[in-house]
């Protein structure tokens, strides 16, 4: 797919996002709108999936013989929800059942709603590259090529687990493993340098023995470019610097922890929107 078909699903998507967490006046808008041009990248472009005869994707839990994503800083579920229903995984109307009561699509995402694209719950930070260690290793045994994604928080980096799993890659040689964080800067508390600073984390974990690049993440060309490359037959696990804006595309939300977990009221939510042209077919429309 082109860059500007891409680009013009991301806009749409940040759409998505905004009504979703105003709709239910709770939700993280911020991270989502950072992270969207990762997604629309991933799976519209980058990630290998199984598909019928007509093209339409098929998931199941085993998850062999595809690529994985995993995300472990479940909070952002706008951003993948949107993308999933939009990829094809369910109907862009469930949508808006986000957070609501017998809602498949919860606040953090989790298996026990049987949504299609979820694998693993997240949100209890920290979990997540363990989980794809897991899968990476286990594609490795099963002599399955495709490869495994993960995204992280800065502020996530935080949490003693993460080290552990960081550990665990590079040792048994994980290359079909590419771990992402993003680093907005931001967390729920304030700025990560000072809340409890990360210091260089692309020095850490080249200490711990990981390749590591750094991606401009709210450009889709650099984005598509930096995933695809981190595709390769090395043996060592790649981790990704993605530098992001925190609420990028809305320019009252960028660059502020205030908009990690606030939703918009009504005239904001006017205001956004008018930012965000309509590209393909706006939720209300369903």
């Amino acid at each position: 797919m082109e860059t500007q078909q891409l680009e013009q699903i991301a806009v749409q998507v940040r759409r998505d996002i905004l009504r979703m967490v105003h709709a239910v006046n709770s939700g993280h808008p911020g991270g989502s709108l950072g992270c969207t041009d990762l997604f629309v990248a991933l799976y519209f472009d980058v990630l290998r999936l199984k598909r019928d005869d007509q093209g339409k994707v098929i998931f199941d839990m085993d998850g062999r013989d595809e690529d994985l994503f995993f995300l472990s800083n479940g909070h952002i579920s706008p951003v993948w929800y949107s993308v999933l229903a939009r990829a094809g995984y369910f109907p862009v109307s469930e949508l808006s059942t986000f957070r609501k009561i017998d809602s498949r699509l919860q606040g953090h995402p989790a298996t026990a709603e049987h949504l299609p694209g979820i694998r693993i719950a997240s949100g209890s930070l920290g979990q997540g590259l363990s989980a794809a260690c897991g899968a990476a290793l286990a594609k490795r045994l099963n002599g399955d090529d495709k490869h495994v994604y993960v995204l992280m928080g800065d502020g996530e980096q935080q949490e003693g687990q993460v080290w552990e799993a960081a550990s665990f890659a590079p040792h048994h040689k994980l290359g079909n493993l590419t771990a992402i964080i993003d680093l907005n800067h931001q967390q729920i508390d304030g700025p990560t340098d000072l809340v409890m600073n990360n210091r260089d984390l692309g020095e850490k974990y080249r200490a711990f023995g990981w390749n590591v690049t750094d991606m401009k993440g709210n450009d889709l060309a650099d984005v598509l470019r930096t995933l695809h490359e981190s595709k390769n037959d090395s043996e060592v696990p790649t981790l990704i610097l993605m530098h992001t804006e925190m609420g990028y595309g809305v320019d009252f939300m960028m660059g502020s922890h205030k908009w990690h977990g606030v939703a918009p009221n009504d005239e904001q939510l006017a205001t956004a929107l008018n930012q965000l042209p309509i590209t393909i077919s706006d939720l209300k429309d369903y």
